[in-house]
């Protein structure tokens, strides 16, 4: 709650930070604070106590809630990968595709679409049907909360908040790396035989584009290592008679929400723009007059 709440603060704060990428930056910072304030609370309680004290009714609007901020994250992480497609693959159009309205659209389409598919399954009792009986035999229980999906509604659950988005991720990964492998080779090539400030300039914007781009894969990679044990292990869980012990689905939802923590760090630690706005918070100098015009970076 805290990374995430600082990484809110000095994007929110810092005018020089107000971009299209910074804006997916910060509604990703959003939906990781109220995994920590609202999701993980409650799921500790349940964690530790093996029960559900808050009513069915919350503990659908918990569970639903808890699918929408995992898929919301990864939605996010989606639209951020195709932003610095952009920038580093087309620099040159850049700012006239990925201008305030389409950063709108997609931060709308992270949340909205997360929130219909996972609150409509849940409060539907979409994710039982077909497994109805099992459930009702084996897995429902008074002061109980299972997390509990069907073959069917798993494999749904699995293509549309994991397979599809992660797929689309790496993709787009695996091109920006292959043309900022192949533009830092041109640059390098042409300083060889000259250089002038301009080009100089550029190439620092296109070397400051490829860092950036580097450090959002680490933290896509970041997000599927905690994600995928838990995403594939509820998808194979229903073909296998739900074999799988319940607190070891426990330990791995666990893992995932350590993702919730993890971005704040890669961002502290890889980008100059936020330990410098890091110092200007924990020294109080946020406080000044016109604090939120300092220059984070040239």
């Amino acid at each position: 709650m805290t990374g995430n709440l600082l990484v809110i603060t000095s994007i929110a704060h810092f005018k020089q930070l107000h971009t299209s990428t910074n804006y997916l930056l910060l509604s990703l910072a959003v939906c990781d604070f109220l995994v920590g304030v609202f999701v993980m609370p409650c799921s500790g309680v349940r964690s530790v106590l093996g029960c559900w004290y808050l009513g069915g009714f919350l503990c659908k609007f918990h569970t639903s809630t808890d699918i929408m901020l995992s898929t919301s994250s990864i939605i996010h992480l989606s639209f951020i990968s195709v932003d610095r497609y952009f920038a580093v693959c087309n620099p040159l159009m850049y700012r006239s595709l990925i201008d305030s309205a389409a950063v709108l659209v997609m931060i709308a389409v992270s949340w909205l679409i997360p929130a219909v598919f996972a609150h409509g399954m849940i409060f539907t009792g979409l994710n039982v049907k077909g497994s109805e009986d099992y459930f009702e035999a084996h897995v429902k229980c008074l002061g109980g909360c299972p997390v509990f999906f069907s073959p069917a509604s798993a494999v749904v659950a699995f293509t549309f908040n994991f397979f599809i988005p992660g797929l689309i991720i790496i993709c787009i990964y695996l091109k920006i790396y292959a043309v900022a492998k192949r533009q830092a080779r041109s640059i390098k090539d042409l300083t060889q035989h000259f250089q002038t400030p301009g080009e100089n300039e550029s190439g620092v914007s296109r070397q400051q584009d490829r860092r950036g781009a580097k450090t959002l894969a680490i933290v896509v990679g970041v997000f599927l290592v905690c994600w995928a044990p838990f995403f594939l292990s509820t998808t194979i869980n229903p073909f296998i008679g739900y074999s799988i012990h319940p607190a070891l689905l426990d330990v791995l939802v666990w893992l995932g929400y350590l993702n919730s923590a993890f971005n704040p760090v890669v961002y502290a630690f890889f980008y100059d723009w936020f330990r410098k706005a890091l110092k200007i918070i924990i020294c109080g100098e946020i406080f000044h007059m016109n604090s939120c015009r300092r220059q984070l970076y040239s």
